[in-house]
């Protein structure tokens, strides 16, 4: 899993922590946004996001238990990749190949600058 570089600042982190304590959806654009979100999560001492900046390698694959994002807007990812795990990790397995086959078969573009998705 490759780590990327993340910074939040207190501005950011409020309105998210708004939104959520609201009952209101977070909606991450693009995967990045999911790692950093759920990582800065997950070092706050109470789960709750807070501003902050630093590396992040989490991997979030089928199974997780996401703390903050509720729905991601994504490209289409290769088959076989870790951002195809964190794609899955919002549906069944079933849901997510059957948007693919449809992407496939509508002839939809793919990779970073193709067709998105929206994932909930």
């Amino acid at each position: 899993m490759h780590s990327e570089f993340w910074s939040i600042d207190e501005n950011s982190a409020e309105r998210i922590r708004l939104a959520k304590a609201e009952g209101r959806r977070v909606i991450a654009v693009g995967t990045t946004v999911v790692r950093l979100l759920e990582n800065a999560a997950q070092i706050s001492r109470d789960g709750c996001l807070t501003s902050g900046s630093g590396w992040v390698d989490l991997f979030i694959k089928p199974g997780y238990e996401f703390q903050i994002v509720d729905a991601l807007i994504t490209n289409f990812h290769l088959p076989k990749s870790t951002l195809m795990m964190l794609v899955s990790a919002f549906s069944s397995r079933e849901n997510i190949l059957s948007a693919y086959s449809e992407a496939v078969r509508e002839k939809y573009r793919f990779f970073s600058f193709g067709d998105a998705m929206f994932i909930s």
